[in-house]
């Protein structure tokens, strides 16, 4: 039998419901315990989280028992966990369970450190288990009409894509915290991701970065900021050029989200939920799908995947790629030189 994974997978008994556990108390984790939770396929153990007391009032609510992260991975009969935490702990964690003879599925990115998401991979195919990193930006909407009129507009020649957020002010939490966060192109991945998974590989990297930071009691006086901006220039060797920027925080005035795509026959234009084509023969709008019920099609792709071998939307070495772009990224950006792949 072919396996439609990067490598063998060794797969849980067909004859019971697949039991996984939760890492992790934001929405994603919300959204995969009540997901998960109303497939009889899947039989959800518990969910773990840093903070106690959250971890139980969620755990009530969902009706699902609350551990520590520990308590969690040691769980008899634990099949796969959910990995949905902080981004700087997602190796930690994919790590332990790993390990552990567990099936991972982890929120991108994988981790912070590309040598270490390497080693992951690696282990993960020692152990024969799954490595599943979610990219459900690639589910949604405007990447599937994105791809679905790319062949209107001739070749691809330039991209310019773009998502900024204004939060006034901008929250305490670890998303502005440079060390949970990890450097912005990696900690929201999906930017660079779209743009690989549409045009392939990539030549060269240059990126700058501003961070306007904002000192916290107890931390380095660089790590928690107000506000991030950043952009990259990238060189597909299909001879495409994009620039990609991301920003979010309280020193931004207005929010965007734009993805624009010129090609030698024609054009694209994505901004907020709504598509354009461009042609000589005039503007037409494109239908652009909603973004709901993503990550209930990437979690039945993953049981898909373990109970009937069927492929999975993204493999692991996709989104490695990606992280591999971005970490150029990072070294461009901290060194003022552009990276070579």
């Amino acid at each position: 039998m072919v396996c439609h994974h990067q490598w063998d997978i060794e797969s849980p008994d067909p004859a019971q419901p697949i039991a996984v556990g939760i890492m992790g108390t934001g929405y994603a984790a919300k959204i995969r315990a009540t997901v998960l939770g109303e497939n009889p396929q899947w039989r959800v153990v518990g969910l773990a989280g840093r903070d106690r007391d959250r971890t139980e009032a969620l755990g009530t609510d969902l009706g699902v028992t609350a551990y520590s992260p520990e308590d969690l991975l040691a769980q008899p009969g634990l099949d796969l966990v959910v990995v949905t935490t902080v981004n700087a702990n997602h190796g930690h964690w994919v790590r332990s369970a790993l390990e552990r003879g567990l099936h991972v599925v982890v929120d991108y990115p994988l981790c912070l450190d590309l040598a270490e998401a390497k080693e992951l991979m690696a282990l993960a195919q020692r152990q024969r288990r799954l490595l599943h990193v979610e990219h459900i930006e690639l589910l949604g909407g405007l990447h599937q009409s994105l791809k679905a009129h790319l062949g209107s507009i001739g070749t691809p020649r330039f991209v310019r894509y773009g998502t900024l957020s204004v939060d006034r002010p901008a929250p305490d939490r670890w998303t502005y915290r440079r060390s949970q966060f990890g450097f912005p192109f990696i900690g929201a991945l999906s930017r660079i991701h779209r743009l690989t998974d549409a045009f392939g590989p990539v030549a060269s990297v240059s990126c700058q970065a501003q961070f306007w930071p904002l000192p916290a009691p107890g931390s380095p006086p660089d790590d928690r900021f107000r506000t991030c901006l950043c952009t990259a220039q990238l060189f597909f060797t299909s001879g495409v050029l994009a620039t990609v920027t991301y920003g979010k925080g309280e020193a931004l005035w207005r929010a965007e989200r734009y993805l624009d795509v010129q090609g030698d026959g024609g054009a694209l234009r994505f901004e907020g939920d709504e598509g354009t084509l461009i042609t000589a023969a005039g503007e037409t709008p494109i239908a652009v799908a909603g973004r709901r019920g993503l990550f209930a099609q990437d979690s039945q792709g993953v049981l898909d995947l373990l109970r009937h071998n069927k492929p999975l939307y993204v493999q692991p070495q996709a989104s490695l790629y990606a992280l591999t772009v971005a970490d150029a990224a990072r070294r461009s950006a901290e060194t003022g030189q552009v990276q070579v792949l």
